[in-house]
């Protein structure tokens, strides 16, 4: 016989051919794909539009909705559960919609309490038509005036912004000059008001950080232009449905540290929307460029992994995506406009930002 085939190596061998498919039998299911579930967050997109913009939500493996309009306040039931029905017909939720035509509960003037009131009869109908999530701003001004768009990697858009560019203007006749201590009297009628209905109608507010986070926007401060301003309001009344929507860009645009600052909100359950960005800043507060989401300063992978380690079930939109020449391209022979801001782009720059979002998604699941 062949030394090297003596008894005791054809043993072996043949016990190897039945232990191996043993083995293989046993081993764990694999965990892959890294689905999105009802426990775990849940990437999401704006509008969806009409039957082929769902189409194209869908498309790149996102399940949800956030924006759109359904009218002026007082939102109807009928109309929320006729737009929830729409999406639902497309293999979409509807998860979240902006609420605004509120200034004068803003701003603290007469008719505040009328305004109040519409908000409560949508809350309210937004609870019995089955939406879980309303999103809301609270500017006494929105600085926009110092956005501008700047050129990045191999001429895609960014969108810059310069507080010089604004620095002393002028109030507006419609809005006036606020101070803090004012919009924070504001808000504190508003939230005790509007707190307790969301809690009976099952709906959380997400109340969107100013941004951009300018010291004074035409002779008005921002509350919410500060992480010590997002502590407070989260205090006034102590509830889940009294939440923020988390921005790790904006965070960033404030110098603070996004993944320390989403670990506070997200273990407290105040995360009731969040967006996904990156930003580089040069001046906190004053000066900064939205970038593609894989190449500014956050730490995009440690806020995704905080996210999932705190058990945030809700939804991420990667939003403000950039300007890519496809875009742009399409944008000409459809004769519109692409991006809600200098820089910004389309369905393609968006497919990137999802792409990239939910890569940092599926690896935080799988390491948690």
């Amino acid at each position: 016989m062949n030394g090297n085939l003596s008894r005791r190596n054809l043993i072996g061998a043949a016990g190897a051919t039945v232990v191996a498919p043993a083995l293989l039998s046993a081993a764990p299911a694999a965990r892959w794909p890294v689905v999105e579930g009802p426990n775990t967050p849940k990437l999401c997109l704006g509008g969806g539009g009409d039957e082929a913009g769902m189409r194209r939500v869908k498309q790149l493996g996102v399940d949800y909705i956030v924006g759109g309009s359904v009218g002026a306040i007082p939102w109807k039931e009928a109309d929320l559960r006729a737009r929830i029905e729409r999406t639902k017909a497309a293999g979409l939720t509807h998860y979240n919609i902006m609420i605004s035509g509120f200034t004068n509960a803003i701003y603290g003037r007469a008719g505040r309490d009328e305004d109040i009131d519409k908000v409560l009869q949508s809350i309210r109908a937004a609870g019995k038509a089955g939406l879980p999530v309303i999103e809301y701003n609270w500017y006494a001004h929105r600085a926009m005036e110092g956005y501008f768009e700047e050129t990045g990697r191999a001429g895609s858009g960014h969108t810059g912004f310069d507080y010089e560019k604004m620095r002393g203007l002028p109030p507006l006749p419609e809005e006036g000059a606020h101070t803090a201590e004012e919009m924070w009297k504001n808000i504190t009628y508003f939230l005790k008001a509007v707190i307790p209905v969301c809690r009976e109608a099952g709906v959380r507010m997400a109340l969107h950080p100013n941004d951009p986070p300018a010291p004074i926007s035409r002779g008005s401060e921002q509350i919410m232009g500060t992480v010590a301003g997002w502590r407070k309001l989260i205090s006034i009344v102590d509830d889940p449905a009294n939440g923020i929507t988390f921005d790790p860009g904006v965070t960033r645009e404030m110098g603070e540290d996004p993944v320390e600052v989403c670990r506070y909100f997200s273990s407290r359950d105040r995360m009731n929307h969040m967006h996904y960005r990156n930003v580089r800043v040069m001046k906190p507060y004053e000066r900064y460029t939205e970038v593609a989401v894989d190449e500014g300063q956050v730490d995009m992978f440690g806020v995704m992994k905080e996210v999932v380690r705190n058990k945030y079930t809700r939804t991420i939109y990667p939003e403000h995506p950039r300007a890519l020449d496809y875009d742009r391209e399409y944008a000409k022979l459809a004769d519109r406009p692409i991006g809600g801001y200098p820089g910004g782009g389309g369905y393609a720059g968006t497919a990137f930002a999802v792409a990239y979002t939910r890569a940092m998604l599926q690896a935080a699941m799988e390491s948690a």
